[in-house]
């Protein structure tokens, strides 16, 4: 099959590593020239949780004419270039092909179905998956647990279950869900208890849960997410939150959220699609978000000092 995928961050750089080595056609998009420049001379090396390997049959271009032919397009972007990836792929998609999207955060497939019919959308959970550039052409595999996927729309049973094969073949675990929106809610309300508040209070998960202020406030964040949640009848899989937040933290441990990582490289971060999409959704409700519309301020108000904003089709580095 003839796969591409956009963003060559640590993520994208793993799923393209396994497919590829799984003996499908990859092709991959990202403007990050030392990293695709290493690949092209080097191979891609993946280290750790996936194995040791170095993939030399990734074929990289910023050219859409070179995807024609995809049947899978993988969105594996920031939450802020999933609009420049869709233009891309618009032109070339045919009635056969999917795009599938997997970001932090929520709204990433809506977005992209406005500009790819919502029947060919699909959308992907990572859950328990940790992983970083080392340096170009080589990723660090720290953690993989799931990949979990759905349909934005209801009708493409079939086609989800050839999807998630595919990613089963290629080495991962994967499963498929009719309720796609509840797996991206109960991400989503973890991303917000610990991604801005980790950045602001500059803390690891851990030392953010040792933290009784930087606790209560990731607490609060995440509380304001869960009752939207409610009011929007999503079928969540537990009825305390704050336990559930709470074991997840204990779980990831000394991990820091992507977002915090952005922050200490003066990257730009998803915090709209994370922390400040709470006040956007719970107005739609008629909630509001304090909490998580104050920290969104405050990060925003860092990332406008920063002048490197623009890094379309990029990943996390």
């Amino acid at each position: 099959m003839k796969i591409s995928i956009f963003g060559l961050g640590a993520m994208g750089s793993i799923y393209a590593a396994l497919l590829a080595d799984a003996g499908h056609e990859v092709w991959a998009v990202d403007p990050w020239e030392d990293h695709t420049n290493a690949i092209r001379l080097n191979g891609l090396r993946v280290q750790g949780a996936s194995g040791d390997r170095i993939v030399s049959n990734i074929n990289l271009s910023m050219n859409p004419e070179d995807l024609r032919g995809t049947t899978l397009f993988i969105v594996a972007t920031k939450a802020g270039s999933v609009e420049a990836a869709a233009t891309m792929i618009k032109p070339i998609l045919t009635p056969e092909a999917f795009v599938l999207t997997i970001q932090n955060g929520l709204g990433s497939g809506e977005r992209i179905a406005q500009y790819i019919p919502d029947t060919q959308v699909m959308v992907g959970v990572a859950e328990g998956f940790g992983a970083s550039v080392s340096s170009p052409g080589h990723v660090q595999h720290t953690s993989m647990k799931m990949i979990r996927i759905g349909s934005l729309v209801s009708g493409n049973e079939h086609a989800v279950e050839n999807v998630t094969q595919l990613w089963k073949e290629a080495g991962f675990s994967a499963q498929s869900y009719a309720d796609i929106a509840q797996l991206i809610w109960e991400k989503f309300i973890c991303n917000v208890a610990y991604s801005a508040p980790c950045a602001v209070f500059e803390k690891s998960v851990s030392e953010l849960l040792a933290d009784s202020n930087g606790h209560a406030v990731s607490q609060a964040c995440a509380l304001e997410a869960y009752f939207v949640a409610k009011k929007k009848n999503i079928n969540l899989s537990f009825n305390d939150p704050l336990a559930y937040i709470t074991e997840f933290g204990e779980r990831v441990g000394d991990a820091k959220p992507s977002l915090y990582l952005d922050h200490l490289a003066h990257r730009p971060s998803e915090i709209d699609a994370l922390n400040g999409r709470v006040p956007v959704v719970a107005a739609e409700v008629g909630l509001g978000a304090p909490y998580n519309q104050v920290l969104a301020h405050i990060l925003h108000s860092r990332e406008a000092m920063w002048t490197d904003r623009q890094q379309n089709f990029s990943g996390d580095k």
